[in-house]
């Protein structure tokens, strides 16, 4: 817990002010915060890093950028809430919204940098695509499936450019999406609405080692991204330790295949899945196999796993398979 005069010190500068707002709207890079406040990388370090002191802001390492977001602290809460009662003054109304519109230009530089990315990766994601069936169909599937109940708290794991938080986002409560890929990240955070604000939180990490508390996420989505893992099974364990008791887990990927050049072109580990490794995967994890649905293409299947943890409790998988 920090103390009430460490965080009112803190705040007790207009620049840092400025930096509190801005975080407000959306998590941001250092170097993006120095773009709109117009001043230097190292002197915005040293307010940021005031604020961290005072615990009113978090850091996360992501390859060589670090990202800022407001704390969620509980004992910080009630000082952030002051923002919402205060009404600005004349000056501070002028460059509160001078600082928005400049923030503006950040997302559209983000924007930019993914479209640069997607063309450059067009003509390789297109000869994938032409395989199976549209992702429009894909994504009316997963749609269908996850609309029976609340999405809650939503982790997207190796979310790529995104568009899972962009598909789902809106009806989650919150929203962990994990890339193993700084790049990717950034194509993913060009997606987040305006309004973002702290719902979202974009995290550098690894499928097997999920930097989340146990049994703390409500639906968990792996879209086109098991066929990557050299263990599959120990990611399904990994996302199960983090579902909450009566959660789901929802699996999209390839059925069985024989398309070798997937795995010497795109790293394809695995050449597809079948329903019964899948099932007797989430039933180690201590995961029910609730729905399976099928999408056949022209050469590929892209088949749906929904998934719900029964049990309160998951043995990590060392434990089950020695048992």
């Amino acid at each position: 817990m920090h103390s009430a005069l460490d965080i009112f010190r803190a705040l007790g500068d207009p620049t840092r002010l400025r930096i509190v707002h801005l975080l407000r709207a959306m998590e941001l890079a250092v170097g993006e915060i120095a773009q709109v406040v117009g001043q230097s990388q190292p002197r915005v370090s040293r307010h940021v890093r005031i604020l961290g002191e005072a615990g009113l802001v978090e850091r996360r390492k992501e390859g060589n950028w670090v990202f800022l977001r407001l704390a969620r602290e509980e004992g910080v809460a009630p000082f952030l809430t002051l923002f919402d009662r205060l009404r600005p003054s004349a000056s501070e109304a002028l460059w509160q919204a001078a600082d928005l519109a400049r923030l503006s230009e950040v997302r559209a530089e983000r924007a930019r940098a993914a479209e640069a990315y997607f063309a450059e990766h067009a003509e390789q994601w297109d000869a994938i695509r032409s395989l199976h069936v549209p992702e429009a169909q894909v994504e009316a599937a997963m749609t269908a499936l996850l609309a029976q109940a609340p999405i809650g708290h939503l982790l997207d794991i190796g979310t790529g450019t995104g568009r899972m938080i962009e598909l789902f986002g809106h009806a989650a409560r919150q929203v962990t999406a994990l890339d193993r890929s700084p790049d990717m990240l950034r194509l993913a955070r060009a997606k987040l609405p305006q309004d973002a604000g702290d719902k979202y939180a974009l995290l550098l990490g690894d499928f097997l080692d999920l930097p989340l508390a146990p049994g703390s996420i409500d639906t968990v989505l792996l879209h086109q991204v098991l066929h990557y893992a050299q263990a599959p099974e120990r990611v399904i364990a990994e996302a199960a330790r983090v579902t909450a008791r009566d959660g789901r887990v929802l699996i999209a990927d390839f059925a069985p295949h024989e398309r070798e050049e997937l795995r010497a072109r795109d790293q394809h580990a695995r050449l597809g899945f079948a329903d019964a490794q899948i099932d007797r995967w989430f039933a180690d994890a201590g995961l029910v196999l609730e729905r399976v649905e099928s999408l056949p293409g022209q050469e590929l299947t892209v088949q749906l796993w929904l998934g719900r943890r029964k049990s309160a409790d998951v043995l990590p998988l060392e434990r089950r398979m020695s048992a």
